[in-house]
């Protein structure tokens, strides 16, 4: 059985599916409706902006942002232990146990991948950013990251590349519509993001693209490590290296773009979609000898023999 079989094992009656959608992605429901309705002429740089003058510091600021994100896997997984009656091994993987040291590779490519490439920016030209590490602060943000990113990541792999796709899987057939249409709305998720009044809807192009490349890495590699490896690598380096005043991540990072605007960040956008995806997924594809790209890509999604899947205590 593949991972987006996975599924099968447990019961996906339609209004256990709606119900479990809607409890988990009740908060970004209701701030796509906010930003439909109420978005024109608000402000979200200077939003932020009055709420951390209101809170005791960033990582308290982060903290209150992160720890919904708890709350809801939390949710997700109690709905999918107990109203689907499925295993949550079945969630993360088609392996016969949990393969996390694919998740820690993954974790120290894009953290070795982000170093470098920022290591090369920054001695093309320091003056695109300013060192303000304060070691106090800092490593606050060190402890508050790591105790609740990977809860954050883990709600968002977990919804996205894992319970939604598989979902859809099983009622489309197929594994082309799930990775595209979870990725547009991966997209849509962060479109209430300050990046998006910077730098304008070509920012749509790097998120839909990152939820692209992990569900490319779920599909071919049949489970959630590499993604969630990816996700939390990525996230955790946003935070701790560089931050900016128009960024969704307003944390304590050791340095600070100098810019006022994300007009000058155009690059980094195209660049990890056009150059260092690709090289990524060339990597893992050699590191992990993926195959068949065709079928694991666009192939069918075919119900298993009753015997095969219905294992309910796995």
């Amino acid at each position: 059985m593949n991972y987006l079989q996975q599924a099968y094992k447990g019961e996906n009656e339609a209004w256990k599916v709606i119900l479990t959608v809607l409890v988990v992605s009740g908060l970004f429901i209701f701030n796509l409706i906010f930003l439909m309705f109420f978005g024109d002429g608000f402000d979200f740089v200077e939003e932020q902006k009055k709420m951390l003058e209101m809170v005791p510091s960033k990582n308290f600021w982060l903290a209150v942002n992160l720890l919904p994100f708890a709350f809801l896997l939390l949710l997700l997984f109690l709905l999918v232990k107990f109203l689907h009656k499925r295993s949550l091994k079945s969630l993360t993987t088609a392996r016969e146990k949990i393969d996390w040291s694919r998740a820690f590779f993954s974790f120290s490519l894009i953290v070795i991948i982000t170093l470098g490439l920022f290591a090369f920016s920054y001695f093309s030209d320091p003056s695109i950013v300013e060192f303000q590490l304060d070691p106090f602060k800092f490593t606050i943000l060190v402890i508050v990251s790591l105790l609740l990113f990977p809860l954050q990541i883990g709600l968002e792999e977990y919804l996205f590349r894992g319970y939604l796709m598989q979902q859809i899987a099983i009622v489309v057939k197929n594994k082309w519509f799930p990775l595209i249409i979870t990725s547009v709305l991966f997209g849509i998720l962060h479109s209430g993001n300050p990046e998006v009044d910077e730098m304008g809807p070509i920012i749509m192009v790097f998120y839909i693209g990152t939820g692209l490349l992990l569900g490319i890495m779920t599909l071919m590699d049949d489970g959630l490590e590499l993604a969630l490896g990816f996700h939390f690598g990525n996230n955790l380096m946003a935070a701790l290296l560089v931050t900016a005043d128009w960024s969704a991540l307003q944390t304590d990072a050791a340095f600070i773009y100098t810019s006022e605007t994300a007009t000058n960040q155009i690059s980094e956008i195209l660049v990890p979609i056009l150059i260092v995806y690709p090289i990524i997924l060339f990597i893992l594809a050699k590191k992990y000898k993926w195959k068949n790209w065709k079928e694991k890509l666009f192939g069918k999604v075919h119900e298993p023999i009753k015997e095969d899947y219905k294992i309910i205590g796995e």
